[in-house]
């Protein structure tokens, strides 16, 4: 029998580290080649780690959150053969490093003599009357001297005893609150706190908004569009739909929108490399569709959106969408966006601010679609209209070009033929 050492593999794209996610082993279990040993999350994506050979787990290494260095031991295992640790002490058994310090257990302290200690009042019991104002407590003799010795003012003493009688209990549980009233009506203060490490994607996703807020100087910009004629087109272009054609929502049409607009602002579809001082402006328009799944916000990419009609732009919307919720997105699903769209659909609000998706230098974010009066003319006519909250790199983009750039967006959305014209834009 051998021991085979298995280490944590480069991934790939320059990553360095990885986070141990979730460990789908433990010490004793008997594995098959390519059996899942442990999830690790990099930069890019969550990468299921598989055994290269079969044995028996004899250790693994690293809490769930723990990040290790490529080359760190993951798992060892013992395998039929020589392995690959020959002349290798195990892990678990090697010493701790000089620089750790060796934590003694402390001495035991020798017991102290015993205390009464109060009685506590069950939770389960129901709290007595409040005592009205002016109301003199009832309470034995040998209570009221001792509340008076340590300065209590005992008509502030809940009493549970009959007809609301002061017991010496009550005042040593009284004492042991601090000396304050119950709350009435048998409200109680909760002073527990759940603690919970941020590990795994929520860690990840905390990373990218400090680093993005802390880098990128956020400029926001809010304009209100009538999509009164784009929802009426909307509804006509489901209600015709073909087999196999997916349910349009309005995220596909502010995608051709996107398609038709970013030629006349190639600033805005591109990624800022600010510690080269780089602009990289792409022809090809890769749109970020930021997705809220089980795990937290991911955003899946849909890629060359203008090579593809409305309906090939909502099918592959919905593709990537699945499977960033589902788990199975790849790290080519979820990176190389030079634009982001994100959307809360009818929890989308009034105005918001979204956080650019750095190295992006713009995000655009529709809001709540809602009937309104709107004056037309000499008219109050019901329209159905929708913010569009943006934010731009305030490095890249100056005001003006933003306004602009969302007026060009307006237009489209609110003449939604002119998406579907050549040279309309």
């Amino acid at each position: 029998m051998g021991r085979y050492l298995f280490r944590l593999p480069d991934v790939g794209e320059g990553v360095a580290e990885a986070e141990i996610v979730v460990w789908h082993v433990k010490p004793g279990d008997a594995i098959k080649e390519d059996a899942s040993l442990v999830d690790v999350m990099t930069d890019k994506a969550t990468v299921d780690m598989t055994s290269p050979v079969e044995g028996v787990v004899t250790a693994i290494h690293g809490e769930i959150g723990t990040m290790l260095p490529v080359g760190s031991v993951l798992v060892e295992l013992e395998v039929d053969g020589p392995g690959n640790a020959a002349g290798e002490l195990p892990v678990s058994a090697a010493a701790p490093p000089a620089s750790a310090p060796v934590t003694q257990p402390p001495s035991p302290k020798p017991p102290e003599p015993s205390k009464p200690a109060p009685k506590p009042v069950a939770a389960s019991v129901v709290a007595p009357p409040r005592r009205q104002p002016g109301q003199v407590p009832f309470a034995a003799p040998a209570t009221r001297r001792r509340a008076f010795e340590l300065g209590v003012p005992l008509q502030f003493v809940p009493g549970s005893g009959p007809g609301g009688r002061v017991l010496p209990e009550d005042l040593d549980a009284y004492l042991a609150t601090g000396g304050r009233p119950a709350a009435p009506d048998g409200l109680v203060e909760k002073t527990g706190i759940d603690d919970s490490r941020i590990i795994g994607l929520r860690r990840k996703i905390a990373e990218k908004m400090q680093d993005a807020k802390r880098r990128i100087p956020h400029i926001a910009y809010v304009e209100e569009c009538d999509l009164t004629e784009l929802e009426s087109l909307r509804a006509e272009l489901n209600a015709g739909r073909k087999d196999g054609q997916p349910k349009l929502t309005l995220l596909p049409f502010l995608m051709r929108a996107l398609v038709r607009v970013l030629p006349e602002f190639p600033q805005m579809n591109a990624r800022y490399d600010d510690d080269e001082n780089v602009l990289h402006k792409y022809e090809g328009i890769h749109i970020g569709i930021a997705t809220q799944t089980p795990g937290g916000l991911m955003v899946p990419v849909v890629r060359h959106a203008e090579a593809r009609d409305i309906w090939d732009c909502a099918r592959e919307l919905l593709r990537v969408a699945g499977a960033a919720k589902a788990g199975s997105a790849t790290r080519e699903e979820l990176s190389g966006s030079t634009i982001t769209l994100t959307s809360l659909g009818t929890l989308g609000g009034i105005v918001s601010t979204p956080v650019i998706n750095h190295p992006e230098v713009a995000i655009i974010g529709p809001n709540k679609l809602v009937e309104r009066p709107v004056v037309q003319g000499s008219f109050v006519t019901v329209r159905k209209m929708m913010n569009l909250s943006s934010s731009f790199d305030h490095r890249i983009v100056d005001g003006y070009d933003a306004a602009l750039f969302i007026q060009r967006l307006k237009r489209l959305l609110e003449h939604p033929a002119l998406i579907f014209m050549e040279d309309a834009a």
